[in-house]
């Protein structure tokens, strides 16, 4: 039986950032509902309906993004290798073991979900398996075991989604607004253009802080696997081998797989697309830098 990792725990650097970042979007999200109150918009039942859409994504999220990938789970009996990798991993990480989910697409790629540890899934392409040693599948599952630990992929997707929320009311309000005007209301479209304004604002700061949050925890999360396994090598390897991957990808198959950018190991990207400005994750060659001064470091201890 795998020991448990002493060293271990949940990465100090991402949790500060979450509580900072889940702060401050809180107290965005708190400053929008204000004016919306100055503005008279009736938020009762949008209240309703957030409140009801924010639980959906938080106790089903992990279903709807297996649904949506086309994953299914794997059995124990059908991939006994991996599962005892999984295994293995849990151990030394001190979670509980996710269960095993398989894309059948060439694209390889890697992502976690799930709400907590305990309802974790963790999720591999069939052309990650074709194309990755067996030390670098390995590496790849101990990058999504640390975003387990880290508990990290619920804070994504509940900051995502209210990003979203500001996002459909920017497009919502901006048309309701020219709705409100009439005889007794000629301030309606005024009010219409500061929702929409107020909107675009909140979304624009909380998708540069879930960016700059994204990005710090897929540097958690590839030192975590550095840790677990001892071999930062091995994932820069398997990082090389998945960008290659992803860049023979057709586009087609890239474009079904943008959704799921923010979770993937590597994003669903072309090299040099205008869509790296927006980009969830650090550059390839940050990440392969990043990964050799912990190998040189861990090889300095030994």
């Amino acid at each position: 039986m795998a020991a448990k990792r002493d060293w271990y725990g949940r990465d100090a650097g991402l949790a500060a950032r979450m509580f900072v970042v889940m702060l401050l979007l809180a107290a965005l999200y708190l400053g929008f509902v204000v004016v919306l109150v100055d503005l008279r918009v009736p938020l009762g039942f949008l209240i309703l309906i957030v409140g009801a859409l924010a639980l959906s994504q938080y106790y089903f999220s992990d279903q709807l993004v297996l649904l949506a990938s086309g994953a299914r789970i794997l059995t124990p009996s059908q991939a006994p290798e991996l599962y005892a990798v999984l295994e293995r991993l849990a151990q030394l990480a001190d979670v509980p073991r996710p269960r095993l989910g398989l894309i059948p697409t060439a694209m390889p790629n890697a992502f976690a979900t799930g709400r907590n540890p305990q309802h974790a899934v963790i999720v591999v392409t069939q052309g990650l398996l074709n194309r990755l040693d067996p030390e670098e599948v390995e590496a790849v599952l101990a990058h999504e075991m640390t975003h387990v630990k880290n508990h990290d992929v619920a804070v994504i997707t509940l900051a995502s989604f209210f990003a979203m929320v500001a996002a459909f009311l920017a497009q919502q309000f901006l048309w309701l607004g020219f709705g409100f005007e009439d005889e007794r209301d000629r301030g309606g479209i005024n009010a219409g253009i500061l929702i929409w304004v107020a909107s675009v604002v909140v979304w624009a700061i909380s998708y540069v802080l879930i960016q700059t949050l994204s990005r710090y925890r897929e540097y958690a999360a590839d030192r975590g696997s550095a840790i677990l396994i001892g071999h930062p090598a091995h994932l820069a390897s398997a990082l090389t081998k998945i960008e290659r991957g992803v860049a023979h990808t057709p586009d087609r198959d890239l474009r079904q797989a943008e959704a799921f950018n923010a979770f993937f190991i590597f994003p669903a990207l072309r090299r040099n697309s205008l869509m790296e400005l927006f980009a969830t994750h650090p550059s390839i060659e940050h990440r392969l830098r990043y990964l050799e001064k912990l190998q040189q470091e861990m090889e300095k201890r030994r």
